[in-house]
């Protein structure tokens, strides 16, 4: 342990700190913890003098904090945050460790779901938790050990590791193209679906394929999910990742409106952060991502078309 253990003060007396800090006062404070006032306000005074510093500033019927015991509780409430994340891991795993991942809706449901069971097995002590995170976010006040990113590999502060570069393909159901159509410009005749985070998508894939300069309006989604749904009933033409619709072409729920597959607006990586070791669970899924990605993929594609 770094630092003077003389220094370290008991947990109860920075629970009772943190506790008059969100409350306002000891009575509140010691009713909130199932003690009396008096057994508040000598852990304060313990404290205070453990540290040398005086913490609070007594107002009439209020305890205030200094603005430099603002700044001490802040990092206390984190640190206590992760002590109580670290036992209910414990508690709900006794006999192994955990991994808590931030996934994006899409690609966890659709690419990593199916193959997790494949890393419980080989790890029967690791517990998996999932929580969707649409954007990136601060590993320092986030409880993740790692997340899903798609984009560049421009996450600050963090490791990336490569899980596969995203392929679209326009799609829709098979009963809204009454013939196959002749050319990549017949697809802005029909209504194209959009997705709310990839406003230029279609340009992107339309200049691809010999169409440039377009930027065709329509229907908007604010997922994969939704849309894809709103394809598979006829509301017009998706541009999806293929990983996420082999199923439905492969059960004819969706059909290509145009064959040639695009590249998409970035790459799906697994990212955790850099400064921070990593713990024992999270080095065992990296290496059995690691070794899934140099296998084929099982989940059914459809083939490319150049």
């Amino acid at each position: 342990m770094s630092g003077p253990r003389r220094l370290l003060p008991s947990i109860s007396a920075l629970v009772a700190l943190e506790a008059v800090d969100r409350l306002g006062s000891a009575s509140a404070a010691a009713a909130e913890l199932a003690l009396t006032q008096g057994a508040v306000s000598r852990s304060l005074q313990a404290l205070e003098g453990q540290l040398g510093v005086t913490l609070l500033l007594r107002e009439k019927q209020r305890l205030r904090l200094t603005p430099a015991a603002q700044d001490y509780v802040r990092q206390v409430r984190a640190s206590l945050t992760a002590i109580s994340q670290a036992s209910l891991r414990l508690r709900t795993n006794p006999g192994g460790g955990s991994l808590s991942l931030a996934i994006l809706p899409a690609f966890g449901v659709q690419w990593l779901a199916p193959r997790l069971p494949a890393f419980t097995r080989a790890n029967p002590g690791v517990t998996v938790n999932l929580s969707t995170r649409l954007r990136p976010f601060d590993f320092g006040t986030e409880p993740f050990d790692a997340a899903i990113h798609f984009g560049r590999a421009d996450w600050p502060g963090a490791e990336h590791l490569l899980l596969m570069e995203e392929e679209v393909l326009p799609v829709c159901a098979p009963g809204l193209l009454s013939a196959p159509l002749t050319v990549a410009d017949d697809l802005l005749g029909l209504p194209l679906l959009q997705l709310e985070s990839r406003p230029g998508a279609w340009g992107r894939y339309l200049a691809a394929q010999g169409v440039p300069g377009q930027r065709p309006g329509g229907m908007v989604f604010d997922q994969f999910a939704t849309m894809t749904i709103g394809a598979i009933h006829g509301l017009g033409v998706a541009l999806l990742p293929r990983f996420l619709i082999g199923a439905d072409l492969a059960e004819g729920r969706l059909v290509p409106a145009w064959p040639a597959v695009g590249h998409g607006m970035g790459s799906y990586y697994l990212v955790w952060p850099k400064d921070t070791p990593p713990r024992p669970p999270l080095i065992a899924f990296c290496n059995w991502i690691a070794g899934v990605l140099e296998q084929a993929p099982p989940l059914p594609v459809q083939a490319r078309t150049e």
